[in-house]
């Protein structure tokens, strides 16, 4: 029988993978400019812990999510989101407690969501996203947004731009769910058997919608900038401010609400026209949520954060001419089986000694040794045969200048780091 790997899933090869450390690697090293430390949660939770913090009204918990019942009948649930395990866990471990006040995690892994497949977008896929915890200033809701212009920037897209919107605080929501629903009410039937669903639990929700997206009702529904207290149109201006002050490029997107139920404030997304998405494709995006830490048991503490789909940004990465750098120092090629034998511990000391290196087991001629040697683009080939073997000396060719020379086995570690230092590994 032969096997597939399951629908939304794909095996990404060593071809690939190549990329993916690449853009791993990028993260890691933007994290670390902007001193936010790594955090890894488990890839399932309890699935209430979901339910609770993104939403039961929303697509991902009532439609996507992969529950399932343990042995010990607790219902259980594969990570659809990152911020949700984040929060849970800087409250069990009390990360709050921070002289700092601010705590700035990110994290990186696999999520699950049952949608339908399309380019860049899998059941199983992969988010890096960024959590910063503790202060509710605008200067840091601005700190997450430029970093995630930043990475967006740095995988050389084109035409990138922020999109954002405030959905205010408390009093402001409250008075915006208020008007959504006096708006919706009246052509309640017109929309979707969801929305209507929506209507009473979190009629913003309805904005989310993609089956209605073009439905009048929501084209024309009123505009959360329009019911802001005059606190949260306060918190705004300094953001737009300070954005202003850094020459962000941005706009101020009235219909973006965001699709968790956790936000407030500050959302944003960050949007590339780039030719490689074919058009305008959100590359990922985020908020501010101030009363998530609270529900999920822990002290009052503001957040905000962003997460990217890593398919998307590994798009990217496609059209960059990377910098090959997998280059062997040193492939074996011994002839006979005493030969083997031999190189063998040779090849065993020196990857001790911090040299990539491989040799062949399949006893092949030397031509096929050689071919390999030029697919790999080894440094060095080490030819070993019976009489080298009685000697103990092996005969070293640099691809390079084709010089070779016959040395003592002890001699090899000193020989070849005299080489590499003389500049062969970058010629």
């Amino acid at each position: 029988m032969a096997y597939s790997a399951p629908r939304g899933t794909v095996d990404l090869l060593p071809q690939q993978t190549k990329n993916w450390q690449y853009l791993e690697q990028l993260l890691r090293t933007i994290a670390f400019n902007y001193n936010v430390k790594e955090i890894r949660v488990p890839i399932f939770e309890h699935t209430e812990l979901f339910n609770r913090a993104v939403g039961d009204t929303t697509d991902v918990v009532s439609k996507e999510m992969y529950t399932f019942q343990d042995r010990g009948d607790r219902s259980l649930t594969l990570r659809p989101e990152g911020t949700a395990g984040v929060v849970r866990a800087f409250v069990e471990n009390k990360l709050y407690v921070n002289p700092d006040k601010l705590t700035k995690l990110y994290y990186m892994g696999p999520m699950f969501r049952y949608e339908r497949p399309q380019k860049g977008r899998q059941r199983q896929f992969h988010q890096f996203g960024v959590e910063m915890l503790g202060l509710e200033n605008p200067e840091v809701d601005v700190e997450c947004m430029v970093m995630a212009v930043t990475i967006i920037e740095s995988l050389g897209l084109q035409n990138v731009k922020l999109h954002i919107n405030t959905l205010g605080d408390e009093i402001s929501r409250d008075n915006y769910r208020q008007a959504l629903m006096n708006h919706f009410k009246p052509g309640l039937n017109e929309l979707c058997g969801d929305c209507q669903a929506r209507f009473e639990k979190n009629p913003l929700r309805i904005l989310d919608c993609k089956v209605d997206k073009d439905n009048p009702l929501i084209t024309t529904a009123p505009k959360t900038i329009d019911y802001l207290t005059p606190e949260a149109k306060a918190h705004f201006e300094k953001v737009c401010a300070l954005l202003d002050d850094l020459e962000i490029d941005y706009m101020v997107d009235t219909n973006l609400v965001r699709g968790l139920d956790y936000y407030c404030h500050t959302v944003f997304e960050v949007i590339s026209e780039d030719p490689t998405f074919g058009n305008a494709a959100t590359l990922g995006g985020g908020g501010r949520y101030n009363k998530l830490v609270q529900e999920m048991g822990g002290p009052e503490t503001p957040g905000v954060g962003f997460a990217f789909g890593m398919e998307r940004l590994a798009l990217a990465l496609d059209q960059m001419e990377l910098e090959d750098d997998d280059a062997l120092d040193i492939y074996i090629m011994p002839l006979g089986q005493e030969a083997r034998d031999l190189s063998l511990q040779i090849v065993t000391m020196l990857r001790a000694n911090g040299f990539s290196c491989d040799m062949d087991y399949a006893n092949r001629s030397m031509k096929a040794m050689f071919k390999t040697v030029d697919r790999l683009q080894a440094h060095f080939a080490i030819i070993i045969g019976e009489e080298e073997v009685k000697n103990e000396v092996v005969n070293i060719k640099c691809t390079h200048d084709k010089q070779q020379e016959t040395i003592p086995l002890e001699d090899i570690v000193a020989y070849i780091e005299h080489h590499l230092e003389g500049g062969h590994e970058h010629e």
